[in-house]
């Protein structure tokens, strides 16, 4: 049986499980998700994130595919096309669209930006229509000032380009010389981006597809002040002292507290989110677009604020992208499938890797939720890539604990998730399996399980999707430091 429905994919990057209310967090973090996921939606209590970074979850998403099939995993790789579900979609006659200012999806060359006919990316400017520095010098290089200059003089709108200009400059080098009251926004908070789908979806007829991406939770944490309710001053004044927000804590230049204080901020910004995403629904439904829209609610990963590795010897968890932690992979998983109007809760292990199949089966018939709860559930940690490690060695001395490359599988077991990871560091190998009841809850049962693991990988196969940028076709230097300062390159 065929059916029509529209499709939005929702991914509050860098959201964990645990520091959502909807999944026990002491904070009342998620107030709408709470109740939406319980009397509306179908919940996935125990959803896991293929890896622990942007780039290689989201081509997951769009693929249905596991890291270890895919391979899309650093700033050379990319995507081939026409392995997403939203290019199927658009075969299917939809309008698709992403909408986000995290440039693996809208600016740089990774294969994903080119699944979607309409692309709204970063806009941290005062005046988004006018000639963007940031995708200007994308495509001419850092330092092109003079040329940006000349362009901007000669384009529609030349003192908002230059506007424009100047504001990216004086944020990105003086900032933090600037009182805060006069400070550019380091990042566009998620509401607009809602305002931009909106405008999108208004703009035209027909079924339509989207992923909207929204960034408040990821570093730097800047809640508005309605959502500012456990960080405050002093964490945000701390914030901006460091220089690294994960090497500085690895290498031991800053205190494990000072990571942990900004957990404030953080809970402050998936409130924000929340609330974005309650009005999201509202919107939906005034435009009587609801009831038939197949509506995902996710993460891509997790964050670290300190918290001791079971696996990895001596490390803690900093950030995110290199790590194994349950903090990482644990995401929440929300789905209101079209038609649904009773909520229903599902325990068993399940993957994010399931939004494209569930996709499909919405579109042409059978269970949608089964997509996302396969008998096992596979993630992947690559370990570091040369340009993060040229990096962390600025402050780390042994990056053994950082450079191994991790494999882990997740099984449905009484009482909770069987999780078995193998973990690997030239010499080094670890075994351990761990035993997660919930978001906040996980120990260790046991270490010879290194049978278990290799045998469901065994399973994966090469889908030869991906193919590696020579060197003189990798990204321009712009987008190179934007990636930087999230901590990716």
């Amino acid at each position: 049986m065929q059916m029509s429905a529209n499709v939005l994919l929702v991914v509050l990057d860098t959201v964990r499980a645990k520091n959502t209310s909807l999944h026990g967090h002491a904070n009342r973090t998620t107030p709408f998700l709470d109740e939406f996921a319980r009397e509306r939606a179908t919940w996935f209590t125990q959803a896991r994130a293929p890896a622990a970074r942007s780039l290689d979850s989201h081509v997951s998403l769009l693929t249905g595919y596991p890291v270890a099939e895919h391979g899309v995993t650093g700033a050379t790789d990319r995507l081939e096309p026409g392995h997403t579900v939203f290019e199927t979609l658009s075969e299917r006659g939809y309008r698709t669209g992403v909408f986000s200012e995290n440039n693996w999806l809208t600016d740089v060359d990774a294969g994903i930006k080119d699944a979607f006919d309409h692309v709204d990316g970063p806009r941290n400017v005062p005046f988004p229509e006018a000639l963007d520095p940031t995708s200007f010098v994308v495509e001419h290089g850092q330092g092109a000032y003079t040329e940006f200059l000349r362009e901007a003089l000669r384009s529609d709108s030349p003192m908002k380009a230059v506007a424009n200009g100047a504001t990216l400059k004086l944020g990105g080098e003086y900032a933090n010389r600037l009182p805060r009251s006069l400070r550019p926004p380091t990042t566009t908070p998620g509401g607009e981006y809602l305002d931009l789908l909106l405008e999108w979806i208004d703009s035209g007829t027909g079924q339509w597809a989207a992923c909207l991406n929204l960034m408040d939770a990821h570093h730097p944490y800047e809640p508005g002040t309605e959502y500012d309710e456990w960080g405050g001053n002093r964490c945000r004044e701390l914030q901006d002292e460091f220089d690294d927000v994960k090497w500085e804590f690895n290498g031991g230049q800053r205190p494990w507290w000072q990571r942990r204080a900004l957990e404030g901020l953080y809970d402050g910004t998936i409130r924000q989110l929340d609330a974005v995403v309650e009005r999201l629904v509202e919107e939906l439904r005034a435009r009587g677009e609801f009831e038939e829209t197949l509506l995902v609610i996710t993460s891509d990963h997790g964050e670290g604020f300190g918290e001791p590795s079971r696996v990895r010897p001596d490390t803690r968890v900093a950030s995110h992208s290199d790590g194994l932690h349950e903090v990482l992979l644990h995401v929440p998983l929300v789905v209101k499938f079209p038609g649904q109007s009773d909520g229903r809760r599902i325990t068993d292990a399940a993957t994010v890797t399931g939004f494209s199949e569930s996709v499909r089966r919405t579109l042409d018939g059978g269970d949608p939720a089964e997509a996302y709860t396969p008998e096992r559930v596979l993630a992947t940690v690559p370990g570091l890539d040369d340009r993060v490690r040229e990096r962390a060695e600025a402050y780390c001395d042994d990056l053994t604990p950082f450079t191994g490359h991790g494999r882990i599988v997740y099984e449905t077991v009484d009482g909770g998730v069987r999780k078995s990871v193998v973990w690997t560091s030239g010499d080094r190998r670890v075994e351990r399996e761990i035993h997660v009841r919930d978001a906040q809850t996980a120990y260790v049962t046991g270490t010879d399980i290194g049978s278990r693991v290799e045998a469901a990988f065994a399973d994966t196969v090469d889908r030869g999707v991906k193919t590696t940028a020579a060197p003189d076709e990798e990204m321009a230097e712009a987008t190179r430091q934007q990636l930087e300062d999230l901590g990716y390159v």
